[in-house]
């Protein structure tokens, strides 16, 4: 089928009551053996239409790392407001740019087999953006092949977005080593100076009030003071970069934010455009900002192979999580039939997932327990498909990157 999130039909907020909305799933892949993923289309299109309000007209780029389903991707991409692919490998770009010609790389690469691909597709070439913070960077490509006998390619800077803060020091991600206005303005120099590059475009991604939730129950009023104080500072220190960059170079595009920061971002003149992608499927650590509430499109179901004791209902399957630190925050959540959890010295499992709770009583080997994942693009790297869900039916499936034999890290 052809994904359509435009479509008129008003299908309300079916996943406010979660007993109905679980059930509908439910019934909808009744047929459907094993681990099954699903997609559940009205809350695709909610989530796709409420990041466009938030992004208050600021043109978004849909991160691919988040997604993994071209069929998601050419949707949301169909959509007023969304503009663009940030990819996360280059072979990923490279396969992207045959159908869409504006992908920008997220991360530097060094895979000289993608490289010396890029520089012999002439298309791809003028589709693509490398990303890049450190000439070393450049040494690789032209290391591939020369400037002389390729042709010149585009590139972006990715400078550091995180907060030095005064007497804390470092907050949020380690990524680019050039984080003031001077060290990205040096970079950008040697960038132009070189033969063989064009610097077209600057990154800066603030992880650490994108992707820190700050509605979580624990910690909110540190959380809040650092992402306000961390704000305040980005908001100066960009628009030094990009003053600088523009006396450089005549950038094209100017990008920052994520889903948890689309309102903050929007509001920066210094920025073009957004990057979100894990705020279409909402995994459950998006449940914990304040700014939005986002619905459960996608989630997974697992079935009940066995019952060790009346108040405990293994499922099989399970260790399905998200990358950053090893806590219980990036593990699947059991959100239906409500009250289960996992077990403390188990967790959840990559062959067998115990689930605890007065709810597992009434489960039964066969029946099906409901998770979310933890943040998004970690599920589709486990299946080969999405069965999609619409009105309560199921009305197709969308293959995955795995599902179209893609594995690009």
């Amino acid at each position: 089928m052809t994904m359509d999130l435009l479509d008129a039909v008003d299908a309300g907020t079916p996943w406010a009551d979660a007993a109905s909305y679980w059930a509908a799933m439910t019934d909808a892949v009744a047929d459907v053996s094993g681990p099954v993923a699903a997609l559940n289309l009205a809350a695709l299109r909610y989530n796709a239409l409420d990041m466009v309000v938030r992004s208050a007209g600021v043109p978004i780029r849909v991160a691919s790392k988040s997604v993994r389903v071209r069929e998601v991707l050419d949707a949301t991409l169909a959509v007023p407001g969304y503009r663009g692919i940030l990819a996360f490998t280059l072979p990923e770009a490279l396969w992207l740019s045959q159908t869409h010609d504006d992908v920008v790389l997220g991360y530097p690469s060094v895979d000289r087999t993608a490289l010396a691909a890029l520089v012999a597709d002439e298309r791809a070439v003028g589709r693509v953006t490398l990303m890049v913070d450190d000439i070393a960077q450049l040494d690789v490509v032209d290391a591939v092949l020369p400037p002389s006998a390729r042709p010149v390619l585009r590139v972006a800077i990715d400078a550091d977005a995180s907060w030095r803060a005064p007497g804390l020091g470092h907050i949020g991600v380690h990524r680019s080593p050039v984080h003031s206005p001077g060290e990205v303005a040096n970079l950008a120099r040697a960038i132009t100076a070189r033969p063989g590059f064009r610097l077209v475009g600057l990154m800066m991604y603030e992880a650490q009030i994108a992707g820190q939730g700050d509605a979580t129950g624990a910690g909110d009023g540190v959380v809040r003071w650092m992402q306000h104080r961390s704000g305040r500072e980005l908001l100066e220190r960009r628009a030094e970069i990009v003053g600088a960059l523009r006396e450089i170079a005549p950038l094209e595009f100017v990008n920052g934010g994520g889903t948890g920061s689309l309102e903050l971002t929007a509001s920066d003149l210094a920025v073009t455009e957004l990057t979100a992608g894990s705020g279409l499927l909402a995994g459950h650590l998006f449940d914990g900002y304040r700014a939005f509430d986002p619905a459960p499109a996608a989630a997974f179901a697992l079935e009940v192979v066995r019952k060790p004791q009346a108040d405990i209902a293994t499922v099989l399957g399970g260790g399905w999580i998200a990358s950053g630190p090893p806590v219980a925050s990036r593990q699947p959540l059991p959100v239906w039939p409500a009250g289960l959890k996992t077990l403390g010295r188990e967790g959840a499992g990559e062959v067998q997932t115990p689930l605890q709770g007065e709810s597992a009583r009434s489960l039964r080997v066969g029946d099906r327990v409901w998770f979310r994942h933890a943040k998004s693009g970690e599920l589709a790297e486990r299946v080969e498909r999405y069965h999609l869900v619409d009105g309560g039916r199921l009305v197709g499936t969308a293959p995955t990157y795995r599902g179209e034999g893609q594995a690009f890290l």
